[in-house]
């Protein structure tokens, strides 16, 4: 497999720290609101990742974090009227509900700041003993112009970024490009803890710092996140823990693409964030939306290229994610009444469709191109469509069945309960079953009340040789 690596700015063939093993760390949410669009897609995208390593077969082991000390919290806190932790705490389990939705599963470790507190005191300590680190006054800031490799993942030149800095009004700092590591405590603050320099909470990227070598140690095979953290923050995590653990920090760097949105003043798209409120929460989307077509929306596109989120895109994510279970719930049917018997012909197509599973392999193994991956599972969609036209058997519709979801389930998709709750269930074959009385009764007008009844409902009955086709339209 090859992968965009952000810090040689080129595709390279992963080759792990360990055969068969990848220890990957993907900088995850801060816990002060409901997680947006644009912050789902690194989620998904890099959930995906994991996903096909897996069905490679490699071992993942997968940590995603929680920054649950950070300004942000603070001041929703005194917002909501809670304390600190409790906003952590409530956020992170939203983040859950929402991440469930999108068919995001959990790390292997979800580390959060507040857990890890020591670790990252001893971290701190350690900069400030090999000269990377000073003290001021209770703050520690990182010293940059210490560190000669700085902004080598941004590419940006220090003395640049330096002359682009804006004044600086804290006189204590040696460079304005300086970070907090360490941040005394201010009047108000109940995130605070007791350290060498007096009590106070860490910077914000000394903690994923932290957190990635107590769980995948010095130097790890992949980091990934969004494109946005690329500088400051995962520049700042290089630096301070190469300087420390005197070891490569990452091998590949991955990052996905802004999600956009059109700016109506100025016509134009503009990066998604919360800082210009032109955002929508993942749980307003899924008002409109189920999970799976979220998810099917923010693969669809190559995840290093900017995408626009608009309702037109949702819904013709929402179309081609219902072809893909009609197709799923066709197989179904004929799995379940089908009479005809298996023939060589069908055996030797079945072995044929692995040249579309190989065709999705060559596409993830291509800096994981989601969107040939698609177009691979819609090509073994058309094959199977037009061999079932005529009627195929059992076996036959098994094993398309599962060459379908083997491939598409890698993305994660089609993997939404079978049919709807046992009522409805109940329900719904009661209805099938008057359905089929009134038709045999020729009693056309209750057999079209009936069918108009359920199409309200977004269902379909489709009359066929081997009986009636149910067919859901997708939330």
């Amino acid at each position: 497999m090859k992968i965009y690596n952000t810090l040689t700015r080129q595709k390279e063939e992963l080759k792990p720290l360990r055969d068969g093993e990848v220890n990957m760390y993907v900088c995850g949410p801060t816990v002060y609101n409901y997680f947006h669009i644009g912050n789902a897609r690194p989620f998904v995208i890099f959930d995906t990742f994991r996903r096909y390593l897996e069905y490679r077969g490699v071992r993942v082991n997968f940590v995603q974090n929680f920054t649950d000390v950070d300004d942000k919290i603070l001041a929703r806190a005194r917002e909501e009227g809670i304390s600190s932790l409790e906003v952590g705490e409530k956020y992170i389990s939203e983040y859950f509900r929402d991440a469930e939705s999108l068919g995001v599963k959990k790390a292997t470790h979800h580390p959060r700041v507040t857990e890890n507190i020591d670790g990252i005191i001893e971290l701190v300590a350690t900069l400030i003993e090999k000269g990377f680190a000073y003290e001021q006054d209770g703050d520690v800031y990182y010293d940059t112009e210490a560190f000669k490799d700085y902004g080598k993942l941004s590419g940006q030149d220090l003395g640049e970024l330096k002359a682009g800095a804006r004044i600086d009004i804290d006189e204590r700092k040696k460079s304005p490009l300086d970070f907090a590591l360490w941040k005394h405590t201010k009047e108000g603050e109940d995130l605070r803890w007791d350290s060498p320099w007096g009590m106070g909470r860490p910077g914000w990227h000394i903690e994923c710092s932290a957190m990635a070598k107590k769980y995948l140690g010095d130097t790890i095979d992949v980091h990934a996140g969004g494109q946005d953290l690329i500088f400051p923050h995962h520049e700042n995590e290089i630096a301070q823990s190469e300087a420390a653990n005197s070891a490569p920090f990452a091998n590949y760097w991955m990052h996905n693409g802004y999600i956009t949105i059109r700016n109506e003043e100025t016509k134009e798209s503009e990066k998604m964030a919360k800082s210009k409120g032109n955002f929508f929460t993942v749980r307003d989307v899924l008002k409109d939306y189920d999970g799976e077509t979220v998810r099917y929306f923010l693969l669809a596109g190559h995840y290093r290229s900017p995408i626009d989120f608009s309702r037109e895109l949702m819904e013709q994510s929402k179309s081609a994610l219902a072809r893909m279970y009609n197709a799923k719930e066709n197989l179904e049917h004929l799995m379940q009444k089908s009479e005809a018997p298996v023939t060589d012909e069908e055996l030797a197509a079945l072995q044929a469709l692995g040249a579309h599973r190989e065709k999705f392999i060559a596409a993830m193994d291509d800096d994981l191109n989601t969107a040939d991956a698609i177009a691979s599972i819609f090509e073994l969609i058309a094959d199977v469509n037009k061999r079932v036209r005529g009627g195929v058997s059992k076996e036959y519709a098994r094993g398309a069945k599962g060459a379908l979801l083997e491939i598409a389930g890698v993305l994660g998709l089609l993997e939404q309960r079978d049919g709807s709750e046992a009522g409805e269930d109940e329900e719904l074959a009661a209805l099938i079953e008057e359905r089929g009385k009134a038709r045999s009764e020729k009693n056309w007008v209750r057999a079209d009340e009936i069918r108009e009844l359920l199409a309200n409902r977004g269902i379909t009955l489709k009359d066929t040789p081997q009986g009636v086709q149910i067919i859901r339209e997708q939330n």
